[in-house]
């Protein structure tokens, strides 16, 4: 992936680095919009019941916003679209730095804004027009990350949900249990499930980390993910753009 390679069918160490290290990162993300404002940031699921609740409360003022915010998701998912997967289709070089550079000065603006004051306090009971903007801007990083990955392993790997990839493990444990009478038709399903694993233990890791941090440092906490996607914001950076340019 470092290197604008679609395809996971050797699980490099480096791109099993990546996954592992944006599943920790939407375990981060999540727990700390949850714990910020009491909303999953990229549930779109449940952001549609939310919607289908307030829509029968006597105020139904939250109902548009529950409706609105995962338009951010989509949109985020459209922008990896056109940056990743639409270049793949085109033979043309993925510019998986520019995503990662957007997830890194989105995850900036939401530490930054936060530490500021601009969203509130943290913690406090949800009002639309004051989280709004920062579950925007989650949802927002969550479906480029995720419009990202899910590209480049072909649908195989999600990090900012886990419904998804426990489906997948659930079909590849069956898999590979019945592996001999599937023949050779499934020869990495085993290091898929491995992978698989991988992904929901590192998001759970990181919804734990995050509930420490962001408990004792509220929104000072979001410095973590600001940290990691910086981090591979640089590597996507160097090894795409500066070392081969």
């Amino acid at each position: 992936m470092l290197y604008g390679n679609e395809s996971i069918s050797h699980y490099s160490r480096s791109n099993i680095a990546i996954w592992m290290s944006m599943a920790f990162q939407g375990g981060l993300l999540n727990i700390g919009g949850f714990m910020a404002c009491h909303r999953f940031v990229s549930h779109v699921t449940g952001f549609a019941t939310f919607f289908g609740y307030e829509l029968n409360q006597t105020d139904k003022s939250q109902a548009s916003g529950m409706l609105l915010v995962p338009l951010f998701f989509l949109f985020g998912a459209m922008l990896s679209g056109w940056l990743v997967d639409l270049r793949l289709k085109l033979n043309k070089k993925p510019k998986y730095y520019v995503t990662f550079g957007i997830i890194f000065f989105l995850t900036l603006a939401v530490f930054t804004l936060g530490t500021w004051g601009a969203f509130g306090e943290f913690g406090a009971p949800f009002l639309p027009e004051r989280d709004f903007a920062l579950l925007a801007l989650l949802c927002l990083v969550c479906g480029i990350q995720n419009g990202t990955i899910t590209t480049v392993s072909k649908s195989v790997v999600r990090t900012t949900h886990l419904t998804g990839i426990t489906t997948d493990l659930g079909i590849g444990i069956v898999r590979f249990l019945n592996r001999d009478r599937l023949k050779n038709t499934l020869p990495d399903e085993g290091r898929a499930n491995l992978m698989r694993l991988g992904i929901i233990g590192f998001y759970v890791l990181g919804s734990v980390v995050g509930g420490f941090v962001f408990s004792h440092f509220m929104y000072f906490g979001f410095l973590l993910p600001t940290l990691t996607s910086g981090l591979l914001f640089t590597l996507m950076l160097y090894y795409q753009f500066l070392k081969h340019a």
